[in-house]
């Protein structure tokens, strides 16, 4: 039987050992763990022992081999669970490794494991670099839709960003993703529209507690194409997806034009923005929250968001790496995994 997830740790996973993964848990783990939740890394422990020297960090580290052990340890030292299969070759920070992509993908496979069998609230990802993986025969563009693939047939995976610090806060979800301009107003559909707004309402009332969601959608064009002068997207794709959304009982707005959807009244006006291409989503949320924004990954029968940010190989073991959006990450997790444990 899965025990109420509040009970509990957060599975953290490895990302790309190259990258600033190690150091933004072991910062955020040393210098934070009193106001953090449970949590424990799913790594290789003399890895991250190595680290924590090198970083002049306070942070010692226990092996354990199982979720039960986090809750003696967190208090005193970071509990890893060693990854499986382990590390190909030590990892050289800056140099990713396509020969590690193993252990890269078996920290993600171990934790959605734990969560799925009741052993984890959720799980917190790490940046991966997807041309190391790919460069091994990993199939996926990424972690959204190998996660989507873990969690079994029909489950579609949809990107959110996420900031609670700036006021009214901001989610944004874009319905394509990593698309050129042109191919992304070419792949635009009604249906995908739909199906992303479902997604979003029942995520913001299952997730984020939100009785009676608001979305506002995006328009692709210019003042929202300007009466076809500007486009025809407006009029032939999102207004019919708008209200198909309205007929299925959601609160949904637009086509609004996109330029005035961010700013501090107008996201106090809504929930979430369905925005309808990468750029257009992830611009505002940088530019208002651009060190403690998070990934959050909607549809999923399980809980997983993640830094938004990737491995920043130039600075890995430097010292350098802001740690914000990590423990925003793993905040968000907890809140969430509260949120449906209540639900």
């Amino acid at each position: 039987m899965t025990r109420p997830a509040l009970t509990l740790p957060l599975a953290v996973t490895m990302g790309d050992p190259a990258g600033i993964g190690g150091d933004i848990l072991l910062t955020a783990y040393a210098k934070h763990r009193d106001s953090l939740p449970p949590f424990f890394a799913i790594d290789d422990p003399g890895r991250l022992g190595a680290l924590a020297l090198a970083l002049k960090l306070d942070c010692s580290i226990q092996t354990i081999s199982s979720a039960d052990e986090v809750a003696a340890h967190f208090g005193t030292a970071l509990p890893v669970l060693p990854v499986d299969p382990p590390l190909a070759h030590p990892a050289t920070l800056g140099t990713p490794d396509p020969a590690n992509a193993a252990a890269v993908i078996g920290a993600i496979d171990t934790a959605v494991r734990l969560v799925q069998s009741g052993d984890a609230a959720g799980l917190v990802t790490n940046p991966i670099h997807k041309a190391s993986l790919q460069d091994s025969g990993f199939a996926h563009p990424g972690h959204t839709e190998y996660l989507g693939t873990l969690a079994g047939p029909g489950v579609q995976p949809v990107m959110m960003l996420a900031s609670h610090v700036i006021r009214h806060g901001l989610r944004v979800v874009p319905v394509t993703i990593h698309l050129s301009h042109g191919a992304a107003a070419r792949a635009l559909t009604t249906d995908a529209i739909v199906r992303h707004g479902e997604i979003i309402a029942a995520a913001l009332q299952q997730d984020f507690g939100i009785g009676a969601p608001r979305l506002a959608v995006a328009a692709l064009n210019p003042h929202a194409g300007e009466d076809g002068k500007f486009g025809s997207e407006e009029e032939d794709i999102i207004a019919p997806a708008v209200a198909a959304l309205r007929i299925k009982g959601i609160n949904a707005t637009g086509p609004l034009p996109a330029d005035t959807l961010f700013h501090t009244d107008a996201r106090a006006a809504h929930d979430a923005v369905l925005c309808m291409y990468h750029d257009q989503a992830l611009i505002p949320l940088k530019t208002l929250d651009f060190y403690g924004g998070v990934n959050v990954t909607l549809g999923l029968p399980f809980v997983r968001t993640s830094p938004d940010h990737g491995t920043a190989f130039s600075i890995a073991g430097t010292g350098n790496a802001r740690c914000d959006s990590f423990i925003a990450a793993v905040k968000m997790a907890a809140a969430i995994a509260e949120t449906r444990a209540g639900a």
